[in-house]
């Protein structure tokens, strides 16, 4: 297919979710002294199960077996009543025209809620790839090639919109051009090689614009 397709991460990227996320721990685990904040950066775009494993070793106890269902079900929960957009996500998603799609860690019922909660279901319509389906985590690149190939397009052609590092190293070894978004001033370790930092959602039309025309001169592998 011509033309280029976006993959948007969709938790912090898409939707101001890992606040939430986060604060899900804190209620539940009232143990815990750390701030959301720095939760999230500790657990940005990591699968759920290393994050409990993490959660035992540092409070030195197991966690209950339904703790899981329990914290899945105080995210929705949280997502019901609190969950939005990132700022300028709907202004960016309307000026963007090209093909798109969700690739993202959280089971599918999590994203579909994500979205319809937030408003943005309808940009996106059946086009969501989870980890839980194909079964491999950021950072291998298994889920990004997966919906590339689900969406008919080669990985030159796909634009990779994350937030997280473990997402990015994902869409350097897909062979994919990642876009990372960087929210309010927080510093970015990815390297000019593996991303393209931005932090304003309004910047993000122009450089998929700028992406696509280059696109277009690149001449696959046979």
């Amino acid at each position: 297919m011509t033309g280029i397709c976006v993959i948007f991460d969709l938790d912090g990227t898409l939707v101001d979710s890992e606040g939430l996320c986060n604060q899900a721990f804190l209620d539940l685990l009232p143990q815990l002294s750390d701030t959301v904040e720095s939760l999230i950066q500790r657990y940005r775009g990591k699968k759920l199960a290393p994050i409990l494993a993490d959660l035992e070793g540092r409070l030195c106890q197991s966690l209950p077996d339904a703790f899981e269902q329990r914290y899945r079900q105080h995210v929705a929960e949280l997502f019901s009543r609190e969950l939005k957009p990132m700022p300028g996500v709907l202004e960016m998603l309307e000026a963007t025209n090209f093909p798109m799609c969700i690739a993202s860690s959280g089971p599918p019922l999590k994203i579909r809620q994500a979205l319809k909660v937030s408003g943005l279901a309808p940009y996106f319509g059946d086009n969501l790839f989870s980890s839980y389906e194909v079964g491999f985590w950021k950072p291998e690149p298994d889920l990004f090639q997966y919906a590339a190939n689900t969406m008919g397009f080669m990985p030159s052609q796909c634009a990779v919109v994350e937030d997280s590092e473990v997402g990015i190293e994902a869409a350097a070894a897909a062979g994919m051009k990642a876009f990372q978004y960087v929210r309010n001033g927080e510093i970015s370790s990815c390297r000019a090689r593996n991303g393209v930092p931005f932090d304003d959602m309004s910047q993000l039309p122009k450089l998929l614009a700028h992406f696509a025309s280059n696109a277009q001169h690149i001449v696959p592998f046979q």
